[in-house]
């Protein structure tokens, strides 16, 4: 589906702020996959996430997308196969505008447009729709504008458009961490929910052990930019967050686990 071979990245080369975030990166994900990647600063994870987003350039390797050959291509381009959510929940939506505006930016996007911009009575049914799976009570503030929505909320709505024309890939990048637990739970069970739903492969960042465990079929640890560990199926299923202490601390060879995954 989305396959990565001996990709590296290295951010100010030869100078003394130089950083190799990535280090001969394989990375073969199939179609359905849901991939939680897991962590800690400055491990890669996000840099990995930025360079199939098209964020970012790769320095060597390749990166093919169902068999297309999609490593040169601008972020802008690769867009239109992509979804993704990111960490700030002010990211992702147009504040200004009504969450039905909103939703139908996402719906037209790769669209041919006239020049009519008015949201018609078939499509404004099935945002209500949409919304109200989220069961957050927005199907009734379809006009409201989104910067009065709070960061789950936000959230939530960004994971909707975001998913609303099928993408190949869905990225999110670590798309709770900025919100409080029980929000940050909501919006967790929502992502599997339309995941599953509408079966696509997916690839999370996170720094939380216990939510990298729960959620998806395929786990990846990265350190110091090189994956360390990659478990699926029922040895990921049988995971507890102490076999994963185990596994970063005999892999790590001065034993620090970071501070955020600790407490995550």
């Amino acid at each position: 589906m989305i396959k990565l071979t001996h990709v590296s990245k290295t951010f100010n080369p030869g100078t003394i702020t130089e950083k190799k975030a990535l280090k001969d990166i394989s990375l073969d994900l199939r179609e359905g996959d849901f991939v939680t990647v897991i962590g800690g600063n400055g491990a890669g994870k996000s840099t990995l996430l930025n360079l199939i987003a098209g964020v970012h350039q790769t320095d060597t390797g390749s990166i093919m997308l169902d068999g297309i050959d999609i490593t040169t291509w601008k972020e802008h381009t690769r867009a239109q196969f992509l979804g993704r959510v990111f960490q700030d929940p002010m990211m992702g939506t147009a504040a200004n505008m009504e969450i039905e505006e909103n939703l139908a930016l996402a719906y037209r996007r790769g669209k041919k447009r006239g020049l009519s911009w008015g949201i018609k009575p078939a499509e404004r049914k099935l945002y209500k729709e949409l919304l109200a799976s989220l069961d957050l009570g927005l199907e009734n503030r379809m006009t409201s504008k989104v910067g009065l929505l709070s960061g789950g909320q936000r959230q939530a709505l960004t994971l909707l458009m975001a998913t609303l024309q099928k993408p190949k890939l869905l990225l999110l990048d670590e798309h709770t961490a900025a919100l409080d637990p029980k929000t940050a739970k909501k919006v967790l069970e929502l992502t599997e929910e339309i995941v599953n739903r509408e079966h696509l492969t997916t690839f999370m960042v996170t720094h939380n052990m216990k939510n990298a465990i729960r959620y998806g079929n395929r786990l990846i640890m990265m350190l110091e930019g090189q994956i360390v560990y990659d478990v699926s199926g029922e040895e990921k299923k049988n995971l507890e967050v102490a076999d994963l202490l185990k596994k970063f601390e005999t892999v790590n060879g001065d034993g620090l686990v970071n501070d955020r995954m600790l407490l995550s």
